[in-house]
């Protein structure tokens, strides 16, 4: 079977918060991986750091974090602005669905070797990588950076160092249940020509 598009890919890709207990081999994980290690950063300075867990005790600790920063503001806030069903997934996933993924992976960013001020810049794109290469191989991810409201309890855990800062968790496994294509205002609706307010 051929690879499908990056277009099909951009277009499927679907934040996933419920996954098999089905492993993922180091193989699969390790593709996923190199492509995020192939987005562009700050001088080239490449300052991501991947902690990719697969322990059920450390990944159980992930999810305790994830759970009590969606429970002490993130639950609230996120209730009046979600609707109903999209409320109710991103609960579950907070509230346990991030640690029952097979692979949790951390994303640090090394200060050490990049300004603070575009660490973002930089450790976005590879993220973006890692859960478009995810979905390319059919395997479920997600986005949070919830977990790193508690950074030093998830640096603590994981042993990280002090020059490399928590940035985003991404849980990863064999998706629970399908999902639908994302839906997504029309490109002509975020588009000016030129000047703001001339339609594309």
């Amino acid at each position: 079977m051929s690879d499908p598009s990056l277009f099909d890919v951009v277009r499927a890709q679907r934040a996933h918060r419920a996954f098999r207990a089905d492993p993922v081999d180091d193989e699969l994980v390790e593709r996923v991986l190199e492509a995020a290690t192939f987005a562009p950063s700050a001088e080239n300075l490449q300052p991501w750091v991947f902690v990719v867990i697969r322990d059920a005790e450390l990944r159980a600790g992930v999810g305790e974090l994830t759970a009590r920063a969606w429970s002490g503001r993130g639950r609230e806030h996120a209730r009046t602005r979600l609707s109903a069903a999209l409320f109710a997934d991103v609960d579950r996933g907070a509230s346990g669905g991030v640690s029952a993924a097979p692979v949790v992976v951390v994303v640090g960013g090394d200060i050490s070797t990049c300004e603070p001020t575009v660490l973002q810049s930089s450790i976005f794109p590879a993220v973006q990588n890692l859960l478009l290469a995810a979905q390319a191989l059919g395997l479920g991810s997600a986005l949070t950076t919830l977990t790193t409201t508690f950074s030093e309890e998830l640096r603590t855990l994981l042993y990280i160092p002090e020059h490399i800062r928590p940035m985003a968790v991404v849980p990863l496994g064999w998706p629970a249940r399908a999902l639908g294509p994302p839906r997504r205002a029309p490109v002509a609706d975020k588009t000016h020509r030129d000047r703001f307010g001339t339609p594309w």
